[in-house]
């Protein structure tokens, strides 16, 4: 086979492995000293070093053996995780990434990271601006200091001696750099006294550092002066002196206590690592599932012959109902069970768990949080929850849109937070979970709340409602104009506090799926988001109707009842027809009349058969010619030039062999 026999693969393992990362990066972060971490970081990024070598991709495999330098010397415990490490490491995997996804666009993956490797390179050095900036708590790591130390420079601060920490680089293209430290040395030994030295003194005259070297000093010279004998000796690339007092010294002594003790108790965390291993090993063999990768193009063919097969099926149950013979009923009854079983196995195979989407969400939300200058907690639960795979590729981005709506505009920062009475911390909370035939996501903030007073006015101002409709408007009405076209535009964003700016798109995009949006919110305790979705985009369970000469079929999920509706009962109320429905008066169609079908059965009927649709809190009663029965339809759209078809989300094709069109509730219900 041909290298790029092998892509698919690179490119489906190089996305987990990038998931991996991402996923123990973020968990890294909450615990910088959880080494058994780290080492999931380094196979991870070992792994995709050495299939990005062997596909060809050098670029990506340099990046990554950058990374795995950084990250062999913190599971050595050579270096400690920090900020800046962080920062680079997720740049590095943003790099990554990119690769990665120019590989899926055809490219070659080739990328210029050279800021990165260097940041990279520098971490490997020792060379981090924490470690330049604040050169005692490079000490702590790597410069401990003892007990006889500590007292010897106590009492040399006592006795009115200056103690200092220096930390000296000589030039990459010195030669001699044991030679260069030996000159430092005697420059310092003949104004004062080294206490300790990092790396020791036999190290730096066998040249057993890289270029840095530090030490403590006693003298009674001033930073000044020391820094500029230094820098008088050649090949010297920087020498940062900083003067330490009590204070310092006590802090670095209790860190070098605390420091004792954590090892200690690393080292008894470590057998318990090794013992909590095993169960976490034995946890995973147990629930390891045999799985096989399938292209989904595959699938996708699979899925539409089963559904010509549905079709047919459909087309020899009307044949038995015709010719009632009792060996070919049997037979269609037995095909269609199994067809059933079938079903339900094909669906079952498109589903995929919601946290395909979700686990993009965290790595999303700390950056975020982290250019707002916000503290925030994301809570994910129900990631397994299981969606069809047509309607996961659609939602990802109406989430992430209600995300980054909920942080950037409803958590607040957090000295607001604090004269709030709230905790500095905000939490944002993600939800997924099935109802009935529906998956729920909930995206839920403890934050602000909407101003409901900001909303109304900025509508007005819009010309979006008229004051008459405000006055009569409930919370629940104000919140939907959030999600008007109008708000999408706004120029200042404060006058809503940002609540509007998109989400048309989002609601556009979750009703063109056949869910709906909904907005709960109370002033200064947060929002929620709910967001309702079907199962599956594929095959639906409908009833068929006709009017006039046409059938139509309409969703199930929207119908709420079917009844008669008398002549007699129909209202007319401001030119529109009503009719009662549970104590509350709502609109009628025909829908003969709205699609304007030939053949249509005329007014003067005595009674009509009805279908009453439902669209969150609203109602329509549906007038038909003949509810012909429930059917599970295969939808089929229309194709790119019948988009715009009103009212129309598709069509299918019945057993009968002639064409229905699938009619969209939402459309109708405005």
């Amino acid at each position: 086979m041909g290298q790029d026999q092998y892509l698919s693969m690179f490119i489906d393992e190089a996305k987990d492995h990038l998931q991996a990362l991402n996923e123990n990066m973020l968990e890294l972060e909450k615990r910088p000293d959880d080494l058994d971490i780290v080492q999931g970081i380094f196979r991870s990024a070992h792994t995709l070093k050495g299939m990005s070598a062997t596909m060809g991709f050098e670029d990506l495999a340099s990046l990554t053996h950058e990374m795995e330098n950084v990250l062999d010397q913190v599971r050595n415990q050579k270096c400690k995780m920090n900020g800046f490490i962080f920062d680079t490491l997720f740049k590095s995997l943003d790099a990554l990434e990119a690769m990665v996804q120019d590989i899926v666009a055809g490219g070659t993956g080739k990328a210029d990271v050279q800021e990165i490797v260097s940041s990279l390179q520098a971490i490997f050095r020792g060379d981090t601006p924490v470690s330049a900036a604040e050169p005692g708590k490079e000490a702590n790591s790597d410069m401990s200091l003892d007990q006889y130390q500590y007292s010897v420079l106590q009492q040399s601060l006592d006795t009115g001696h200056k103690v200092f920490f220096i930390r000296v680089a000589v030039r990459d293209d010195c030669v001699l750099k044991a030679a260069r430290a030996y000159m430092v040395f005697n420059v310092l030994e003949t104004n004062g006294e080294i206490v300790k030295s990092f790396p020791t003194v036999e190290d730096i005259e066998q040249e057993k550092f890289e270029k840095i070297f530090s030490v403590y000093y006693i003298s009674k010279l001033s930073e000044e002066a020391l820094q500029r004998m230094i820098m008088h000796i050649s090949e010297i690339e920087s020498c940062e002196v900083a003067s330490l007092d009590h204070e310092k010294l006590k802090q670095l002594a209790s860190v070098k206590a605390e420091q004792a003790a954590g090892q200690s108790a690393s080292g008894n965390d470590g057998h318990r690592g090794v013992a909590d291993s095993h169960p976490n090993q034995a946890r995973q063999n147990v629930h390891v599932n045999r799985t096989i990768r399938v292209d989904i193009e595959r699938l996708d063919t699979l899925m539409n012959l089963f559904s010509e097969l549905l079709i047919d099926r459909v087309r020899m149950e009307s044949l038995a109902a015709e010719i009632r013979r009792n060996d070919l009923t049997e037979t269609v009854e037995h095909m269609a069970r199994i067809s059933t079983d079938l079903q339900n196995i094909v669906l079952k195979l498109r589903m995929v768990p919601v946290d395909t989407v979700f686990n993009r969400f965290p790595r999303m939300i700390r950056d975020l949080a982290k250019s707002l200058d916000k503290k925030v907690e994301l809570v994910i639960t129900g990631a397994d929850t299981e969606l069809d795979r047509t309607v996961i590729d659609e939602i990802g981005d109406p989430l992430v849109h209600l995300l980054r709506n909920a942080l950037d505009h409803g958590i607040e920062a957090p000295a607001d937070r604090m004269k709030a009475g709230k905790p500095e911390t905000g939490t944002i909370y993600l939800r997924a979970f099935h109802s009935g035939n529906h998956v729920f996501i909930e995206i839920e903030e403890d934050g602000r709340g909407i101003n409901r007073d900001k909303v109304l006015k900025t509508a007005l101002k819009k010309g979006i409602v008229t004051q008459e409709d405000a006055k009569k408007m409930s919370d629940d009405d104000v919140y939907q104009l959030l999600f008007a076209s109008g708000f999408s535009t706004a120029e200042k964003i404060s006058d809503i506090s940002g609540r509007g700016v998109g989400l048309d798109v989002v609601k556009n995009k979750i009703t063109s799926l056949g869910g709906s949006v909904t907005v709960e919110s109370q002033a200064g305790k947060g929002t929620k988001f709910s967001v309702q979705l079907p199962l599956t985009l594929s095959i639906i369970s409908a009833m068929l109707v006709k009017a006039g000469a046409e059938t139509f079929a309409i969703p199930l999920t929207s119908i709420v009842e079917t009844n008669i509706v008398q002549t007699e009962q129909i209202k007319i109320v401001q030119g529109r027809r009503m009719v009662d429905f549970r104590d509350s008066i709502i609109p009628l169609v025909q829908l003969a009349e709205l699609f304007e079908c030939p053949g249509a059965a005329n007014e003067e009927k005595s009674e009509w058969e009805a279908i009453v649709i439902r669209k969150g809190e609203k109602y329509v009663t549906l007038l038909v010619d003949t509810l012909v029965g429930q059917q599970e339809i295969v939808l089929k759209t229309l194709g790119n030039y019948l988009k715009k078809v009103f009212a129309v989300s598709g069509a299918t094709i019945l057993g009968d062999g002639r064409v229905a069109l699938i009619i969209d509730p939402n459309a109708i219900i405005k």
